[in-house]
């Protein structure tokens, strides 16, 4: 991932990252082999800039870190789910575009 403002979110931080952060949190589930994964990227990244600052937007590779997937019941990728103070907001599944996830963020935010 070359975007910095792209959070790498794993079965370690997870917990802390997402569950404790005091800021909205957009999580994508995907991984490398996934098509649609891979085109929805751009989007996620354009996310990352918009939201700089005032929520965490990131990733977690569902082969990497299978705990998180099987917690949250991830059996279609790509999986987009949006947290706010630990609970979970939202939840789209496959491809969604770029106005749809942030207005499902500017939601959470308040």
């Amino acid at each position: 991932m070359a975007n910095a403002n792209v959070k790498v979110f794993t079965d370690g931080n997870f917990q802390d990252e997402v569950l404790k952060s005091e800021v909205p949190v957009l999580v994508d589930f995907w991984a490398e082999w996934c098509g649609p994964c891979k085109a929805l990227g751009p989007t996620i990244d354009q996310l990352a800039d918009q939201f700089a600052g005032k929520a965490k937007i990131g990733k977690v590779d569902i082969d990497t870190n299978q705990n998180i997937a099987v917690q949250f019941g991830i059996q279609s990728i790509p999986t987009i789910m949006i947290f706010k103070g630990g609970q979970l907001k939202q939840k789209f599944v496959g491809m969604q575009s770029k106005q749809v996830l942030a207005t499902a963020m500017e939601a959470a935010a308040v």
